[in-house]
């Protein structure tokens, strides 16, 4: 938003669309940024107030010159946020994906804040970041991003608990609190996202990658966006599995009595959810496809089995210890929850 000033400051009368373009977010996340600036003073510690406009089109700056000596300063930063810096910016070097003369910018980078931090230097020195074992991995997407080749993996899904080996066109890396590839998969000809630290083993191939045209997404909410054409799944909750209408994208969530809700939602690989059923245990159900709904219930009642031969079964009906398959409970008399 610092940024955000200056910018907007030299431009007068810029296009909302440009300016959320150049700062790469969202249209909605720049008005909300404008509704906030003019509350700032112009030292961004108290002063003259911003008058910043908009008529969602184009954004106009209505006393550009309350901005004094003051707010056009160098930005002075404190010792914690200069340590902070310098971890971070240490660290990134050290990451195999980086592009050598991003790296080397880097460098140059925190020498020069290094010098402007002082005595904080000294302390950020004493201090270190390490990354997951996804290091390299990320390095040959990247580079086969970059020399636009096919990839070929031995991936683990555990949904389906299982390892496959795929070739996949790479199309982008992105990071929604993991950090995934977006690629074409050849084995179900269809765009999938491959988290990185799931991949058992990477190999960049000779052949060129040709994903088809397709539109990127916004992934910033959730990877998971089932497509129209994707299996329908109906599954029934109580007031306690409500929170799978907050952590699953769905058609539709209709409310039943006594809290509970009818969620309709769709996904290209059904099957996947037979772990749902498990860890709702009594607080939901599949309700459709009936195929589903009687895996569902047999695998329910295989895992009742295994607490059985292992000495371990719950000794009262829905008691099973949580955690033990798929964090979830079972009810003898209907293993399908």
């Amino acid at each position: 938003m610092l940024s955000l000033v200056t910018y907007l400051r030299e431009r007068p009368g810029a296009r909302v669309e440009d300016v959320a373009r150049a700062f790469g977010i969202t249209e909605d996340e720049l008005i909300s940024d404008l509704d906030v600036l003019p509350l700032c003073g112009t030292s961004f510690r108290g002063g003259d107030l911003l008058d910043i406009d908009t008529d969602g089109d184009r954004i106009w700056w209505r006393n550009p010159g309350a901005l004094s000596a003051e707010a056009a300063a160098p930005l002075r930063i404190s010792a914690d946020e200069a340590t902070a810096l310098l971890v971070a910016a240490r660290a990134v070097t050290t990451l195999p994906g980086l592009r050598e003369s991003d790296r080397q910018a880097l460098v140059r980078a925190t020498a020069k804040l290094e010098t402007a931090a002082g005595e904080a230097a000294g302390a950020s020195s004493r201090l270190s970041v390490t990354f997951e074992s996804e290091g390299g991995v990320f390095a040959d997407v990247d580079r086969a991003i970059s020399e636009r080749r096919r990839l070929w993996i031995r991936y683990y899904s555990p949904a389906r608990d299982e390892l496959t080996e795929r070739e996949i066109d790479p199309i982008r890396l992105v990071s929604v609190g993991h950090t995934y590839v977006e690629a074409w998969c050849r084995r179900s000809e269809a765009r999938r996202t491959f988290r990185l630290d799931r991949v058992a083993e990477i190999k960049v191939l000779d052949e060129p990658s040709a994903p088809p045209e397709i539109e990127l997404r916004d992934l910033s909410e959730a990877l998971v966006q089932p497509a129209a054409e994707d299996p329908e799944v109906i599954v029934e909750v109580s007031p306690g599995g409500r929170w799978v209408a907050e952590y699953y994208p769905h058609d539709s969530a209709e409310e039943l009595a006594e809290g509970g809700l009818r969620i309709t939602l769709r996904t290209p690989d059904p099957a996947s959810l037979r772990r749902l059923a498990l860890r709702l245990g009594r607080d939901g159900r599949i309700v459709a496809p009936q195929d589903l709904a009687d895996s569902a219930r047999q695998a329910a009642r295989e895992a009742l089995a295994a607490y059985e031969e292992a000495g371990a079964a719950p000794a009262e009906a829905g008691t099973a210890p949580r955690g033990a398959v798929s964090g979830g409970t079972y009810d003898r008399q209907e293993p399908g929850r």
